[in-house]
């Protein structure tokens, strides 16, 4: 086995440390095992390195050349750890987008997390492709998009996250907060309130009002989470939104929830990838972080170093 950096520092310790007790000690090893990597360096070389003079470790003709030939060697490797670990982190860049508005409630914290392991990446959130993430993400203008129900087009890796429902929201005295369930011919005299998207991408109206045939007496786009759900606790429509994020008032009373037709709208969130086997790495780092901390889950941010603990980034 050919002679390694630990070697070459090993016989410049001992010199400069005037013994072999006093090198072991800087070298943080014990006596026997500092002489034990000494003996294997000379059989690897064939040649005695030290000769033991009056209790004292001298250099033997071998010896003084390998030293003086790997001193410029092991300056310029400490050079170039110095200059590492003083230069920057290399800068780096994560575009996310999600197709719903009520996602980006939940983002924060967890984007909090990411920096706090990513401190040098820049997060850029791209609100123009919140309606067609997927086709941004193939072009290469996100490098992550948080889907629900999506297709398995080529090229891209559907990493899961969670299941959620979809849900009526409506004021506790709405004729249907006692519901069991709320049909489809419900909404035919009810004030629905979306989010400002073209209808033709609502869900509760393509895939459960269209297929009946009802239209609701009134529609009425908003283009916040907060703006709709403080319309519907002034009883003034109903909406239909995903149960966690209006958890804190349900459990609060101000709203109340009906599941949306007998067996329910539930689905699945994906993070979606460009497949890519060389990926940048704080990319799946941030997919491992919404697989820990799903959007049902609560938590507090915690420190950097907790984080790393976790296991939460990704090595190559």
């Amino acid at each position: 086995m050919p002679l390694d950096t630990k070697h070459l520092r090993l016989l410049h310790a001992i010199v400069d440390e005037g013994g072999v007790s006093a090198a072991a000690r800087k070298l943080h090893l014990t006596q026997p095992a500092l002489s034990h990597q000494l003996r294997i360096a000379e059989d690897e070389l064939g040649t005695r390195l030290f000769d033991r003079i009056n209790k004292k470790m001298v250099p033997t003709p071998a010896g003084r050349r390998l030293l003086d030939r790997s001193r410029p060697i092991l300056h310029e490797l400490d050079a170039a750890e110095e200059e590492l670990r003083s230069s920057p982190a290399p800068h780096v860049t994560l575009r996310i987008s999600t197709e719903c508005y009520t996602c980006y409630h939940w983002l924060p914290a967890r984007l909090q997390l990411f920096q706090d392991a990513f401190p040098q990446a820049e997060v850029q959130i791209v609100i123009e492709a919140t309606h067609h993430p997927l086709p941004a993400l193939l072009e290469g203008r996100l490098d992550l998009a948080i889907v629900a129900n999506p297709p398995k087009p080529r090229g891209l890796d559907l990493h899961p996250l969670f299941d959620d429902e979809l849900v009526v929201i409506l004021h506790p005295d709405h004729p249907l907060a006692a519901a069991k369930f709320i049909r489809p011919e419900d909404f035919a005299i009810q004030h629905l309130l979306l989010y400002d998207i073209p209808r033709e991408e609502s869900t509760v109206l393509q895939k459960i009002l269209a297929p009946a045939g009802i239209t609701p007496r009134k529609i009425s786009n908003v283009p916040l989470t907060e703006a709709i759900l403080e319309m519907v606790r002034a009883n003034l429509g109903i909406a239909v939104i995903a149960r966690w994020a209006v958890a804190p008032l349900l459990a609060s009373g101000e709203l109340r929830a009906v599941r949306l037709t007998r067996w329910g709208i539930r689905r699945s969130w994906f993070a979606a990838t460009r497949r890519n086997r060389q990926r940048p790495p704080h990319v799946d780092a941030f997919v491992s972080l919404l697989q820990k901390y799903p959007i049902t889950q609560s938590f507090r941010a915690r420190k950097p170093a907790q984080l790393r603990n976790a296991t939460l980034l990704h090595k190559p």
